[in-house]
């Protein structure tokens, strides 16, 4: 028996790559029932797949009718449904959201795109780093040389699958007041877009510029950026606030009086060089020691070796093993209603029967399904 705040909520997920599978992780992670159809034949699943956890996997030969008629039977009963092809390859297998919504009023149908559904690149092929390309967002990220993707996490993950996992819930709290069901197009360029908020905001405001770092938080600042250390390591300072970046000052023994302009920009270049040639004095562990949970807003940078041992990831439990695989837990934390991980990756078809048993398929169904080669 799941638990978790989405403990009950019932949702169908087409298998895909990206954004789609960590939205059903997260989804499964708050302890909802997600039900993950593979394409049949599509491989055997890995335990290293950590977005794959928590769900059941169907395996459906999705160009037989009957397979087609056993995700509409799924749907029926289906609280969300969430697919991440191109825009119209869910209409041509005949489960788009048309035929899906006359089988189920109340259904929200969730359609992961980078482009979205409509407009010139929609159906065009693309990549995280192409879909925050076109918001502002790569632009404003990197080195003064050139942009550089911050992995796929404003795209795929921040600006598609929280949004999408936001959409979805929205739109199942509306179906269940109104007894309406809807669709979900979540495009991840416009998921970049709305994360790109603030910055537009101070831009409007004459407070950013179009130069990478020379802003207040793209490492332009001499007080928030990040810093070699003498053993070769890296720690992090966001000393933004003045009395922090006067604790920062104390910590760190510089009494240089260019440093008490802080918001001088013109001398942000200078000050950094400066602040940079102190830090190399000594190694990470030294600064921690130093800085280490004060008010300097001071975090060691850390690989993912060193992560999850760190003191406090340990002390919240931020990380857990499965199955020998160290993974982030589920977040955020629920005091009446934790979530937990589901269980591991599954591999793919593992609970075809009985998923679809649970969901209201009888054994001739099963038979009929298996008779005809669709599962």
């Amino acid at each position: 028996m799941a638990h978790g705040p989405l403990s009950g909520l019932k949702v169908v997920e087409f298998a895909g790559i990206g954004p789609g599978p960590f939205c059903g992780m997260l989804l499964s992670d708050l302890g909802a029932d997600v039900v993950r159809i593979d394409r049949k034949g599509a491989g055997r699943g890995s335990k290293t797949d950590v977005t794959a956890r928590g769900r059941r996997s169907v395996a459906l030969d999705l160009k037989a009718p009957q397979a087609i008629e056993a995700c509409l039977k799924l749907f029926e009963s289906a609280d969300a449904i969430l697919e991440g092809f191109r825009p119209g390859v869910m209409e041509r297998l005949g489960l788009g959201p048309d035929v899906a919504l006359k089988r189920n009023p109340k259904l929200v149908y969730g359609r992961m795109t980078g482009w979205g559904q409509t407009g010139p690149y929609a159906k065009a092929a693309g990549h995280d780093m192409n879909y925050i390309a076109i918001t502002g967002a790569l632009e404003a990220i990197g080195t003064k040389d050139k942009p550089v993707p911050p992995l796929n996490l404003v795209g795929d993950f921040g600006g598609g699958a929280l949004y999408l996992a936001f959409g979805l819930l929205a739109g199942v709290i509306h179906a269940r007041a109104a007894g309406q069901g809807q669709v979900i197009d979540c495009a991840m360029s416009d998921g970049a877009a709305s994360l790109m908020s603030m910055f537009y905001g101070m831009k409007a405001a004459g407070m950013w510029s179009n130069d990478r770092r020379a802003n207040l938080l793209d490492g332009g600042a001499h007080f928030y950026d990040t810093y070699q250390c003498a053993d070769g390591r890296w720690i992090a300072i966001g000393s933004i606030e003045p009395q922090f970046y006067a604790l920062l000052l104390e910590k760190t023994g510089i009494t240089d009086p260019d440093f008490q302009q802080q918001m001088n920009r013109d001398l942000w270049p200078s000050l950094k060089e400066r602040l940079a040639s102190v830090i190399r004095q000594k190694s990470r562990d030294e600064w921690c020691a130093i800085m280490d949970a004060t008010d300097v807003c001071f975090a060691p940078v850390l690989d993912m070796d060193e992560a999850p041992s760190h003191p406090h990831n340990a002390a919240r439990q931020t990380f857990v093993t499965v199955e020998g695989v160290v993974q982030p837990a589920p977040a955020p934390r629920f005091s009446a209603t934790p979530g937990q991980i589901q269980g591991p990756p599954p591999a793919i078809g593992q609970h075809s029967e009985a998923a679809l048993a649970d969901w209201g398929f009888s054994t001739g169904d099963l038979d009929a399904l298996k008779a005809a080669g669709a599962l």
